[in-house]
């Protein structure tokens, strides 16, 4: 689970996600958010008893994103999801999960080793379709959608939170953060984030 510090692996980075933001996108980190990995067999009883728990559905459909409140269930795979939910939150969620599966599959936290980054405004999607493959057109990946990709070297899942909003969410270990391209002239697709630190940097 998350292990209690009051600022979130990024924060020194703060400053310049900060200088970099403008009335058109901006950058900030959503520290510890509670995140489980969920394997367990779809369309079984034991995926009925987690989806009860966890008041939403496992979503079958690929790369969708079911929610209950402030609870997201990523798609990951046809037996995998990734269950993010505020800090805290995690503890509960596992000992729940863990009792909804009895054995009949596995709940892993992996909440100490991630962070989440939102990147919002206008040109959220624009910028941040410059930097990875993933087609981020809204009539390819509307809200309510997810995807795993790499952006600067880095894997991330990128999960359309809502207009203008957008969710990255990454390891820590060879992890990146961002910062906008800026120049006179440049429409928002010729904008791309580019590596700001990693790991073990200064």
């Amino acid at each position: 689970m998350a292990d209690g510090r009051q600022q979130g692996a990024l924060a020194r980075y703060a400053p310049r996600m900060s200088a970099v933001a403008d009335d058109r996108v901006r950058l900030a980190e959503q520290p510890f958010p509670g995140q489980m990995g969920l394997r367990v067999a779809p369309g079984s009883a034991a995926a009925g008893r987690v989806a009860e728990a966890l008041g939403a559905p496992l979503p079958e459909t690929p790369n969708t994103v079911a929610e209950a409140g402030r609870r997201h269930v990523m798609w990951l795979g046809p037996d995998e999801w990734l269950v993010v939910e505020p800090a805290g939150a995690e503890g509960g969620t596992e000992a729940m999960l863990a009792a909804a599966l009895a054995g009949e599959g596995a709940a892993v936290d992996l909440s100490a080793n991630r962070t989440a980054l939102i990147l919002s405004g206008p040109d959220a999607r624009a910028v941040l379709a410059g930097c990875c493959p993933l087609d981020l057109h809204p009539s390819a990946f509307p809200a309510g959608r997810c995807g795993q990709t790499l952006l600067a070297r880095a894997q991330v899942i990128i999960q359309a939170a809502g207009e203008p909003a957008a969710a990255v969410i990454r390891r820590l270990c060879g992890g990146v953060a961002a910062r906008r391209h800026r120049g006179p002239g440049l429409r928002p697709e010729q904008r791309g984030l580019t590596p700001l630190f990693r790991s073990g940097a200064s």
